[in-house]
């Protein structure tokens, strides 16, 4: 199937993202003379001066819609955006033609956060206080190869004898020196830092446990640590009692200690960067009428419009080249503006469908989702299923339940035994709900949930009740074991 650049380009938007779609809109004004930024100055301005136009605007107005109209009544962009855009494709990989979105653009508010943020990492934290500690410049050298083999988490990821030898060649040191050296930096900021392993790492954080009103829990959780961590890993509560001679109360005060310690210490120095959402769409719910309400963000994209007197420039019977570059931009300026008003709509269709079938989501939860496919939407609105996972993709609603991306409605049914049909997505909460309810010393096991939904009329298998709880990155049971409170 050939397809035309400009329904590519229809396509290409069509998929953008919100902040990718501002980054394209922003590129199009920079290299494209024919599109301007409507400032909300602008809108004010219009909105204040309406008044009955004159003979002689009228005429003004007739004649400049004239010129920039005729120059288009033979030319290829004149095709209309059809409905179903359903080829996979890119521009980039299809077209390199006349449209160009290679400029920059700069901006004093854009990107504020990278260009005025500095990230540090573990490595830097720790050769800060490493400088600032009073040593030698051996045990400095010792410091700065030790510190280079902890990775983000802060363990130490290389053993002291391979970092004994790879440093023995430059100084003369012996091994119980590196291990001296790497206590000191065990003591930095954050206190556990260069562990070998688990229980080092809280070990050395328990050493840090001053209070005397609680010094003997203390010692029960460094006795745990020390002989009884696999024990504890496994919640074999009843085992850890009888070798440490423990009693209950006393086994939880301790466990209590130790669930406060931090298995990855350095995590916390440089913390992964923050995603912003914007919504594309926004959904409230109307007090008059009871009924939902869809509309567009109107903050997610730049608006643009076609400069009236740039446009006014272009002559019809002129084969300049200044003419040409006047006359073909123009048409990639209405072609974009095109391609932006047919992204809005479509994604305007979608989401009203979207809400329509889950009114039961927003009014009482995840409980209450729809079994809902990209045919049921596509069927409906009359387009290609392609052009719903396009559009579906990296989109984001907000309701009052919170921003979920489109995607997140759909989902598989499982049939019930009253012959209906019940959504994945309102299994995965009733298990939540099952899991978040149970006896924390006797937890539900995926056979005995299952047994539980079947009571409910929904036929669900163990194994996929193991896989939805795995997808809630919920453990299974004999991991969410916990003492009696």
């Amino acid at each position: 199937m050939t397809m035309t650049p400009q329904l590519q380009q229809a396509i290409r938007l069509l998929q953008l993202s919100t902040l990718d779609l501002q980054q394209e809109i922003h590129e199009a004004l920079e290299s494209n003379p024919m599109l301007e930024l409507i400032e909300d100055q602008d809108e004010k301005f219009d909105s204040k001066s309406e008044k009955p136009e004159t003979e002689q605007d009228k005429t003004t107005s007739t004649k400049d819609s004239d010129a920039a109209d005729n120059n288009t009544e033979s030319s290829e962009w004149s095709e209309t955006i059809p409905e179903d855009l359903g080829v996979d494709s890119n521009w980039d990989d299809v077209y390199q033609g006349s449209y160009t979105s290679g400029a920059t653009y700069e901006s004093d508010s854009s990107d504020f956060e990278s260009r005025n943020s500095i990230t540090e990492s573990l490595q830097d934290h720790l050769l800060w206080q490493l400088n600032l500690t009073p040593m030698s410049n051996q045990d400095k050298e010792i410091g700065f190869a030790l510190i280079d083999a902890i990775d983000p988490n802060g363990k130490l990821t290389v053993d002291i004898e391979s970092i004994y030898e790879g440093i023995s060649s430059n100084l003369e040191i012996e091994t119980d020196e590196v291990v001296a050296v790497l206590h000191r930096i065990q003591q930095f900021d954050p206190v556990g830092v260069g562990y070998r392993d688990l229980a080092e790492c809280l070990l050395i954080q328990l050493a840090h446990f001053t209070d005397p009103e609680h010094a003997r829990d203390v010692a029960n959780a460094k006795l745990i640590i020390a002989e009884h961590l696999g024990l504890l890993g496994t919640r074999d509560y009843a085992q850890i009692m009888r070798k440490t001679r423990l009693k209950e109360p006393e086994l939880k005060a301790a466990i209590d200690i130790i669930e406060k310690l931090n298995p990855r210490p350095g995590a916390d120095i440089s913390p992964p960067s923050t995603t912003y959402i914007v919504p594309d769409v926004i959904v409230t719910k109307q007090p008059e009428t009871g009924k939902w309400k869809v509309e567009l963000n109107p903050e997610i994209a730049p608006k643009i419009r076609i400069n009236a007197g740039y446009a006014a420039l272009v002559k019809r019977a002129d084969s300049s080249d200044e003419n040409t570059f006047l006359r073909d931009n123009l048409q990639e300026a209405r072609w974009f503006i095109k391609s932006l008003q047919s992204r809005n709509e479509t994604l305007m269709k979608v989401a009203t469908r979207i809400v329509e079938h889950q009114q039961g989501f927003l009014e009482h939860g995840e409980e209450a989702m729809k079994p809902l496919v990209l045919h049921d939407i596509a069927e409906k609105i009359g387009m290609h299923e392609s052009t719903i996972s396009r559009v579906t993709t990296q989109k984001y609603m907000h309701t009052p339940r919170g921003i979920y991306e489109l995607k997140y409605f759909f989902s598989s049914h499982v049939s019930t035994i009253g012959g209906g049909e019940c959504s994945s997505t309102a299994i995965r909460a009733l298990i939540k709900k099952l899991i978040a309810a149970e006896n924390s010393k006797k937890p539900l096991s995926d056979s005995k949930i299952a047994k539980l939904l079947e009571e409910q009329g929904i036929n669900v298998a163990r194994r996929t009740i193991a896989k939805y709880r795995e997808s809630l990155s919920i453990p299974p049971s004999n991991e969410r074991k916990r003492l009696a409170d």
